[in-house]
């Protein structure tokens, strides 16, 4: 492989939470339709696309992911060959993905890559799309690539697609932890649907919190609010299945979190914290108890 001199990009791909997660429907096709309020975090993985003078792409990565897809079958690969087919591409690349992101953990570690790609590749060939029509793109890729595309602190909703810019939260402190349990997302859903009775999170006071929150003589009331509002469904799924995210919620509680939730269908825990100093003391505490799991201090970013 001849990389062309000068020609590549470093991108980053940051990690999402779900401040909430509700279920609203089910489409016929089997899809599930969603209200999430999401939020980029600052733990990321980062892909390097270079130019090439062969065809196609050649792709490699830093570890082997969990579900050991052939890289031809990793959405990173998926991305580039949507833009090839769509747009008739000619370039070849070279894209290396070094992952921080935990796999499989409820934070959008593949979606934000599959992004990330998209972003990059139309960044380094001057494709000139539009951040309306990379999500157009993102969308055929994967429900929460579209937010992956666009970032910051939003509501989405349908399968993922249907986005609502928030107030941003970007500075918020935050611990995140991922236990060593594997969680099938499509299984998740699929068992929820049996599930008869569950409380749904309160949307409409989350958003009112988020939006209370950009008043900053308000703040630390909307920040609890935030915290109380935290809520998702596919906890009455995971758990049970998994009651070590439990006891990390109840973990992070003891530890000074404001509130703590599973993100996605899990199994990673995050908790929101007042302060900076009381985060970086919690995450040193949880590396301590669980040195086998990720565990991040991290902040809410746009």
């Amino acid at each position: 492989m001849n990389i062309i001199k000068n020609e590549e990009i470093t991108i980053y791909a940051p990690a999402k939470i779900n401040l909430t997660l509700d279920v609203t429907g089910v489409l016929p096709n089997g899809y599930h339709e969603l209200a999430m309020v999401m939020q980029t975090v600052d733990v990321k993985d980062k892909l390097i696309i270079k130019k090439t003078e062969g065809k196609g792409v050649e792709f490699s990565m830093n570890k082997t992911l969990p579900d050991n897809l052939p890289p031809e079958k990793n959405i990173v690969v998926k991305a580039y060959n949507l833009l090839k087919d769509t747009l008739n591409l000619r370039t070849g690349l070279s894209i290396y993905l070094e992952k921080c992101i935990p796999a499989a953990a409820g934070l959008a570690g593949g979606s934000t890559d599959c992004a990330a790609t998209l972003i990059g590749i139309n960044s380094l060939l001057d494709l000139k799309l539009s951040e309306e029509e990379l999500c157009e793109f993102a969308v055929k890729l994967g429900a929460d690539v579209p937010f992956c595309v666009s970032k910051g602190t939003k509501l989405c909703e349908g399968i993922g697609e249907k986005m609502t810019s928030l107030p941003s939260l970007a500075g918020l402190d935050i611990v995140l932890i991922t236990p060593t349990v594997a969680v099938p997302t499509q299984g998740i859903y699929q068992k929820y649907d049996s599930i008869e009775k569950v409380t749904h999170p309160d949307t409409a006071s989350m958003l009112s919190a988020i939006r209370v929150y950009e008043d900053k003589t308000q703040r630390g009331a909307a920040l609890k609010s935030i915290a109380e509002n935290l809520s998702n469904v596919l906890e009455y799924v995971t758990i049970p299945e998994n009651p070590i995210i439990d006891t990390l919620k109840a973990e992070m509680i003891k530890l000074g979190a404001l509130g703590s939730l599973m993100s996605g269908s899990g199994p990673s825990v995050f908790g929101i914290f007042e302060d900076e100093s009381k985060a970086a003391r919690a995450s040193e505490t949880l590396k301590l108890r669980y040195p086998d799991y990720a565990c991040f201090k991290t902040k809410a970013i746009d």
